[in-house]
C-alpha cells in the first residue's frame, strides 16, 4: 500500500479506541444510543444525566469501558465535577457530546417566561457551559471534537416551538463561532440536526403530520453513526459545520 493510500485509508478510520467522550443527557433516548454507539466504536465513554438509576443502569450494562456523573447541565459547578470525574476515570476528555435538551410548546402570547428560560438555560446555556469546561483539557492535550446536537429547528421556523426553536439556533450559532475561535488549538466543533426521532420526547408526535421524504421517523441508531463519525479521525478536517439527519424533511417545500 503506498503512503498516500494508507494515509487516506487512517482518514475514514472510525476507530475510537483510547479516547474518552463525554454525552450529556445520555442515560436514555438519543443519548443513550450515542453512548452505545461510541462504546461499540472503542471509546470510553461518560454518560452524564440527572437520571441516576437508568445512568448508572447503563454504564453496568457496557462495564468497564463506562461510567455515569451526575450533571445539571445549566449549573457550573455540576459541569466542573463532570468533568473532573471523567478525566479521574479515564484521563481526558477527547469529545463532548452537547445532547441534553428539553421542550415545550405554546402560542407566543400564552408561552410564559418561565418555560422560555427553562428551555434556553438546558438547551442554550448548558451547551455553552459544556463547551467552555472541556476545552481547557482539550486545549493541553492539543486536540478534541465536541459536537453539539441542535436540531432541524435550529435549521428553520416551527409553530409554537419558540424557545425550543431559538435555543436551537443558538447551538447552531454558537458552535461556528467556537469552531472559528477553537480552531487553532486543534478542536473542532460541529453542530447534528436530527428531524423527527422515535423516542420518548416524540412520542406525541404524529409522523404523518410532517413531510419527511423517507416516509418514516428515524430511530435513534440512524443518528448515532453521524456521532461516531464526527468523534473520529474520518472528520479530521470537518469544523465548523451543520450534519441534517431528517430523512430530507427540510430539503424541500411541504405542499398540502
Amino acid at each position: 500500500m503506498s503512503t498516500a493510500v494508507a494515509a487516506s485509508a487512517a482518514r475514514v478510520d472510525l476507530d475510537l479506541g483510547g479516547r474518552v467522550a463525554l454525552v450529556t443527557g445520555g442515560a436514555r433516548g438519543l443519548g443513550a444510543a450515542y453512548v452505545r454507539a461510541l462504546h461499540a466504536a472503542g471509546a470510553r465513554v461518560v454518560a452524564a444525566d440527572l437520571l441516576d438509576d437508568e445512568g448508572r443502569a447503563l454504564a453496568a450494562e457496557l462495564g468497564e469501558r463506562a461510567r455515569f456523573v451526575h450533571l445539571d447541565v445549566t449549573d457550573e459547578d455540576s459541569w466542573a465535577s463532570a468533568v473532573a470525574a471523567s478525566i479521574d476515570a479515564f484521563g481526558s476528555i477527547d469529545v463532548l457530546v452537547n445532547n441534553a435538551g428539553i421542550a415545550n410548546a405554546a402560542p407566543i402570547e400564552h408561552l410564559t417566561l418561565a418555560k422560555w428560560d427553562a428551555v434556553i438555560a438546558v438547551n442554550l446555556t448548558g451547551v455553552f457551559l459544556g463547551c467552555r469546561a472541556v476545552v481547557p483539557a482539550m486545549k493541553a492535550q492539543g486536540s478534541g471534537s465536541i459536537i453539539n446536537i441542535s436540531s432541524v429547528e435550529g435549521m428553520r421556523g416551527s409553530p409554537g416551538l419558540h424557545g425550543y426553536t431559538a435555543s436551537k439556533f443558538g447551538v447552531r450559532g454558537l458552535s461556528q463561532s467556537l469552531a472559528v475561535e477553537l480552531g487553532a488549538s486543534g478542536i473542532r466543533v460541529n453542530s447534528v440536526h436530527p428531524g423527527l426521532i422515535l423516542t420518548d420526547m416524540t412520542s406525541r408526535i404524529d409522523p404523518s403530520k410532517l413531510d419527511i421524504p423517507l416516509g418514516r421517523p428515524a430511530m435513534p441508531d440512524e443518528v448515532a453513526g453521524t456521532i461516531v463519525f464526527l468523534a473520529s479521525d474520518a472528520s479530521s478536517f470537518t469544523s465548523g459545520a451543520e450534519f441534517v439527519v431528517d430523512g430530507g424533511m427540510i430539503a424541500g417545500i411541504p405542499h398540502h
